[in-house]
């Protein structure tokens, strides 16, 4: 499979399959294709899965794209302004992405639903107490909400991150919160009760524009536009 990523701010992933060829995505992502590429709707493996994905905020059901008869075409677009970015998956190389970032894979990559080990991690860290996992085998590809910046993190260093910039970690890596110190800073500080605590070895994406940020700022205008 080859892939390029077009479309600046607003990206598309295009992929060029090989016959019999396939890739999977969910929410609907797909947005243009050749004739040739057959659509079959599944659950992705056991129900317990279906409904794991379900919980960390996907679709039940996945769609599996092939490519029949010769090459094959298939798009899948974005759902945010941001970027999509390749993950490779492997044996040892499993990494944990936000909740709605998946976009679309290979057939060998498995979804399944991420706990976090910590429960103040899970309530208070930004992205619930459920993060989406991608095992197995292929090229993974995540949506970012604006544009992704890269760290690798050593056994033990960390990383504190505001609220909702967490885009993807390895799975080596471990969360935690930390409360912000001070009750003037709570109260006036503008930053909430908590941070997102990262803790390597591992990989962690971070973005620059979280959705539920882009909402917040919104907010005002909206209340203010309904009482008009």
């Amino acid at each position: 499979m080859q892939y390029e990523i077009r479309g600046g701010n607003l990206p598309v992933l295009i992929c060029q399959l090989e016959r019999g060829e396939q890739m999977i995505t969910e929410r609907g992502s797909m947005c243009w294709m050749s004739p040739n590429m057959r659509m079959e709707t599944s659950g992705g493996g056991s129900l317990g899965k279906a409904f794991g994905r379900m919980f960390a905020g996907e679709a039940i059901f996945q769609n599996l794209y092939t490519a029949e008869g010769g090459p094959g075409m298939i798009a899948f677009a974005s759902s945010f302004p941001g970027s999509i970015r390749e993950i490779p998956i492997g044996p040892g190389q499993d990494f944990v992405v936000q909740k709605t970032g998946f976009l679309a894979s290979e057939a060998g990559v498995e979804l399944s639903i991420f706990f976090q080990k910590k429960l103040g991690a899970g309530f208070f860290g930004g992205e619930g107490f459920i993060m989406q996992r991608l095992s197995g085998n292929g090229r993974a590809f995540i949506e970012i909400d604006g544009s992704a910046v890269e760290y690798n993190l050593a056994a033990g260093q960390e990383i504190v991150v505001d609220t909702g910039y967490l885009a993807a970690m390895s799975s080596t890596c471990s969360l935690d919160i930390q409360k912000i110190p001070g009750v003037k800073n709570v109260l006036f500080g503008g930053e909430g009760l908590f941070n997102t605590v990262v803790r390597g070895p591992g990989h962690v994406i971070l973005q620059t524009m979280p959705v539920s940020g882009v909402a917040k700022s919104l907010q005002p205008f909206i209340v203010s536009n309904t009482q008009h």
